[in-house]
C-alpha cells in the first residue's frame, strides 16, 4: 500500500470535517440529539480544535492522508527544535486496522531519530485501541493528566 500525506488546502474542508465527525460518532450516537444537533456540534467543536491548534501550533503541518490515491485520513504535526509533536492523527473507521497509522508514525519516529529529539502524543485516556498501538509502537506515557495521556517516543529507546 502507497502511503502519502499531502498539505491540506481550503477545498479539503468538508472531508477533514468528516474525519473529525468519525472520531466523534460513537460519542455522539449516545446522546439521542437529533442529526442537525450533532451535526452543528460537531461543526462547533471542529473549529474549537482548529482554532486551538493555529492559535498555539501557527506553523504546524495539517495534512490530507491518503492511501493508494485514496484520501482516508488527516495528520497534524508540529516540529519544534526540541520535539516533533503528532497533534491529531484520524483516519476514516474503513481505514483504521490497515496499517496507515503504522506507516505514518515510522516516518515520524524516523524524522525524530534523524533530529535526536522526542515524538509526543497525546491520546485520550479511554481509547483504549490507541494507547496499546502506541505502547506497542515504543511510546510511554509522560504525563497523565485524566482526560489524556500525554505520550513520549525517544529514539534511544525506540530505535
Amino acid at each position: 500500500m502507497q502511503v502519502t500525506v499531502r498539505p491540506a488546502t481550503g477545498d479539503d474542508e468538508s472531508f477533514l470535517l468528516a474525519v473529525y465527525a468519525s472520531t466523534r460518532a460513537a460519542e455522539l450516537a449516545q446522546t439521542g440529539w437529533p442529526r442537525a444537533q450533532r451535526d452543528a456540534f460537531v461543526e462547533q467543536q471542529y473549529a474549537a480544535q482548529r482554532s486551538h491548534y493555529d492559535a498555539n501550533f501557527a506553523d504546524a503541518d495539517l495534512g490530507v492522508i491518503e492511501a493508494d490515491g485514496e484520501a482516508c485520513g488527516r495528520v497534524w504535526v508540529w516540529r519544534a527544535p526540541d520535539q516533533v509533536r503528532l497533534l491529531d492523527i484520524a483516519l476514516l473507521p474503513d481505514w483504521q486496522g490497515r496499517g496507515v497509522g503504522e506507516v505514518l508514525l515510522g516516518r515520524l519516529q524516523a524524522e525524530a531519530a534523524e533530529r535526536s529529539v522526542p515524538l509526543r502524543h497525546a491520546v485520550a485516556a479511554d481509547n483504549v485501541g490507541a494507547r496499546r498501538f502506541y505502547d506497542r509502537l515504543g511510546f510511554v506515557v509522560e504525563e497523565d493528566v485524566g482526560s489524556h495521556l500525554f505520550m513520549r517516543w525517544e529514539p534511544a529507546a525506540g530505535a
